[in-house]
């Protein structure tokens, strides 16, 4: 393997098999770490007869982490333009080569227009393989919080009171259910000066169109008007109030979701809700521009503080009530209607 003494040694045959298919040679001619955030793949730049490519090994392979589900969507996303090309994916083997992207800073103004654009060719595309609601799979995060003292009782009784109501309503409809990224943080929306590309295809299914919006919104969207050029672009059109109502609940669901995952994995206990806390927006300013590490314990327990105070803040607008009542208006009188969010009744159902 020459310089790919990085390279753990039982996937080195792996990459040596990779390297041999994908460009005719045994041996790399540079390799570093890439590796960011909390996966547990190891991610590298790797250089081969003088240019560059990514080269990502699973190490962990099972029904959550299947390479054949991962690597069937990220082609499906390339052959789009929407994700690098792929020069190489062995599912047996868990290992990946695609373009390498020299990623230049993107102001978030432009981003918002371009991750709008890129979301609508990502959801026209086929389905993906399969179907998975993080919302409804997380479940247990969200119910374990409101028992795990983490919070103010008064706090969490008012959170999950107004999330409640967001479950009564929230429909599940098959228009709806498209093929999504689900983890566009800054890390995974790469710009080359030209281009918008989407990389890291781990959490990629079929979901509702929404989830996509609200996780890229958190990063470029700060207010009303913002949102309405974002969902524009998306849309092609100017949203309605029935697609604004759908896209500020799937935002609270979200913030509901972030709380949860990053309070019970990283707080040890009661946290200290007298320390103060950066703005929702501020912190995710700081995120967009690369100064946070939310590999870091303290800093995954002020990103949860921070969702958990976006959304009680939110519930308390006069906009809350009056996205759930245009959603309900739309959908109260489907005696048969799904609903995409677990109530406290579902807990214990099987995701999908």
């Amino acid at each position: 393997m020459g310089k790919g003494s990085m390279i753990p040694q039982e996937k080195s045959a792996a990459v040596t098999r990779a390297l041999r298919e994908a460009f005719g040679v045994a041996a790399l001619d540079d390799i570093c770490w890439m590796t960011r955030g909390l996966s547990s793949d190891l991610v590298f730049q790797i250089v081969v007869r003088g240019a560059p490519y990514l080269l990502r090994i699973m190490m962990r392979i099972d029904e959550r982490n299947d390479p054949a589900r991962q690597f069937t969507s990220m082609k499906m996303a390339a052959d789009a333009g929407l994700a690098p090309r792929v020069w190489y994916a062995n599912t047996e083997d868990g290992v990946s080569i695609i373009d390498f992207v020299e990623a230049r800073d993107l102001a978030v103004e432009e981003a918002r227009v371009r991750i709008g654009g890129a979301l609508r060719r990502l959801h026209a595309l086929p389905l993906f393989p399969k179907t998975f609601n993080y919302v409804t799979a997380h479940k247990g995060f969200i119910w374990r919080l409101r028992g795990a003292g983490i919070l103010a009782k008064s706090e969490i009784e008012e959170g999950f009171r107004r999330y409640l109501e967001v479950c009564a309503v929230y429909p599940r409809l098959d228009a709806d259910m498209v093929s999504c990224h689900n983890d566009l943080k800054p890390e995974n929306i790469l710009f080359d000066g030209e281009r918008v590309w989407l990389v890291d295809w781990q959490a990629a299914f079929v979901n509702d169109r929404y989830f996509d919006l609200a996780v890229a919104a958190n990063f470029v969207v700060a207010d009303e008007a913002e949102e309405r050029v974002y969902l524009q672009e998306y849309f092609g059109r100017p949203p309605d109030e029935y697609q604004l109502a759908r896209f500020f609940l799937m935002r609270q669901v979200l913030h509901m979701l972030a709380a949860a995952v990053f309070l019970l994995l990283s707080a040890p206990g009661t946290v200290d809700e007298s320390a103060n806390l950066p703005s929702f927006g501020e912190f995710h300013q700081r995120i967009w521009a690369g100064r946070v590490n939310l590999a870091d314990n303290d800093m995954r327990i002020v990103y949860g503080r921070i969702h958990w105070e976006r959304l009680l803040q939110n519930s308390r607008q006069t906009r809350f009530e009056e996205a759930l009542r245009t959603v309900a208006k739309r959908h109260g009188d489907e005696k048969d209607g799904r609903r995409l969010l677990p109530s406290t009744e579902e807990r214990g159902a099987r995701t999908s």
